[in-house]
Formats: structure tokens, sequence, C-alpha cells
């Protein structure tokens, strides 16, 4: 099974991510960004759903940092944020996609699966 990385602050958010990738994917989580370059670092790691804003480190620098040290892994900006210019900085930060929250599970499980296919 595929694993993913969901790099979320939010508690509830993450509860929601759970529901949805739960039935197809084995998941881990990071509090901030980070973390999630840590966990990234030691590799396992399949595709990451990125939070933008967090503490410690926000989502576009975590995502610069995760892809010097692997470029392919795909990353898939998750936030708030909608407009197309917070699109736009995320991916010229590196991320492969982008997703505005509230998501929808149909609409996550086909990004992911664009990426790394259904486990």
């Amino acid at each position: 099974m595929k694993t993913i990385l969901v790099a979320e602050d939010n508690d509830s958010n993450f509860i929601l991510m759970t529901y949805i990738l739960k039935r197809d994917y084995q998941f881990v989580r990071a509090k901030n960004g980070q973390e999630a370059v840590d966990m990234a670092r030691k590799g396992g790691i399949d595709l990451i759903l990125m939070d933008i804003k967090m503490p410690v480190m926000d989502g576009m620098e975590a995502t610069k940092a995760i892809k010097e040290f692997a470029p392919q892994l795909p990353i898939v900006a998750l936030t708030a944020n909608a407009f197309d210019s917070d699109r736009q900085l995320a991916l010229e930060a590196g991320c492969d996609d982008f997703l505005s929250k509230p998501v929808s599970s149909e609409n996550c499980l086909n990004t992911i699966a664009k990426y790394i296919g259904k486990s």
C-alpha cells in the first residue's frame, strides 16, 4: 500500500484527511514543515499533502527543501488560500499540484491517483 505524508497542523483537517485516505492508502502525519522535511528525508513516502500555513516552517519552505533532495516526490499543496496567486506561489515553490480546502474526497483521491495511482 502506498504511503502519504499529510503535513497538517490542524487536528480537524487531519481527521478529515484520514477519513478520505484510510481505504486506499497508508498515511503518516507531520505537524509542521520541519517534521515533513525530516520524514521525507527518511524515505518511504510516495506523496505529500502539504498544508501551506504551518508553524516552525511553512509548507512553501518545506516544499523547496524537500525538492532539493527528492525532486521526483510528488507534493500537493493543500490550503485554504484558494486565490490564483496562491496556486502560482505553491507551484513556484515546487508543488506538483494544488487543492483548496475544504477538499472533496473525490477531488483529493483523483489528484493523488494522478501521481501515484491507487493502492
